[in-house]
């Protein structure tokens, strides 16, 4: 499975971003799928989560914020990001798993797409 993540940029405080990563190769094999997120001063975080039944979980600083969302067929995912902050500015990891339980770990990572939010 090879994931493709894109849609990261430069956005004004307040501004919104659409992240999308899209899945290919044995596509079936997946179930849940989420974003991570990176900066370079920090340790990589969990942004969102989905199940393969669209069951979402999101880290405290994305709620109300952030939205993911997938295509079952196509096992493409997105995140809508609104209401950005500086400290939101990281590089966003694409990850899915063959388990629906993804807390018990990822089997697939896609590279990063980055996002700069200026203040």
């Amino acid at each position: 499975v090879q994931l493709q993540a894109s849609g990261g940029g430069l956005v004004q405080t307040g501004g919104s971003l659409r992240l999308s990563c899209a899945a290919s190769g044995s596509i079936d094999s997946i179930k849940a799928m989420g974003w991570y997120r990176q900066d370079p001063e920090k340790e990589r975080e969990m942004v969102a989560t989905i199940t393969s039944r669209g069951r979402t979980n999101y880290a405290d600083f994305g709620e109300g914020r952030f939205t993911i969302s997938r295509n079952n067929p196509e096992n493409t995912v997105h995140l809508q990001m609104n209401s950005l902050k500086p400290e939101d500015t990281a590089v966003y990891y694409c990850r899915a798993g063959m388990n629906d339980q993804w807390f018990k770990g990822w089997n697939y990572w896609g590279q990063g797409t980055l996002v700069t939010v200026s203040s």
